[in-house]
């Protein structure tokens, strides 16, 4: 059962994962989460770099898909700017908005990959429909107070995978 939230890799950051890498495991769309992936939970608006991540994304025509829990004030004025689709009060794990974005994206689930800082809700949901996740570090070690319980269990959920070799972080190349 602790299966469920094995991502199939880990890096430190969103800006980590390239597109030849996506490619290299048949990835042509990510659905990726905002708070603590993208920008820091408390952060309105896109950085420069989560920008310049999306276009190279893009560029390398691997479709995004902006997804998260939070409201639609919160997701939309993230979003917009980016001319990205996006889905907010996605219930993750809960499948529905996980197949949602899949089929607005014109995917099979093989084609898809999840990116997101949370064992509980990102990655859960993510290996519950059989897609490919990716787990990044949260941006920020300060987090909401609903995500704080779910952090201490997803530190104990990892130490498991790490001392059953079961995961590795991944050193992204930075050349």
């Amino acid at each position: 059962m602790l299966n469920l939230f094995l991502p199939n890799e880990q890096v430190t950051k969103v800006f980590d994962i390239e597109p030849e890498s996506l490619r290299d495991n048949n990835i042509k769309g990510i659905i990726v989460d905002v708070d603590n992936t993208l920008v820091p939970w408390n952060v309105a608006h896109a950085t420069d770099e989560v920008i310049t991540w999306l276009e190279k994304m893009k560029a390398a025509n691997i479709k995004v898909t902006i997804f998260s829990n939070n409201n639609e004030e919160r997701v939309t004025l993230f979003a917009d700017p980016l001319n990205t689709p996006y889905i907010y009060n996605a219930r993750k794990p809960l499948r529905f908005a996980f197949e949602r974005a899949r089929k607005e994206m014109n995917l099979e689930k093989w084609e898809v990959a999840v990116v997101g800082d949370q064992l509980l809700t990102d990655i859960l949901g993510g290996n519950r429909v059989g897609y490919y996740t990716i787990l990044v570090d949260p941006l920020v070690t300060n987090d909401a107070a609903v995500t704080t319980f779910n952090r201490n269990v997803e530190r104990m959920i990892l130490n498991h995978f790490y001392r059953n070799k079961k995961l590795r972080r991944r050193v992204a190349d930075r050349g």
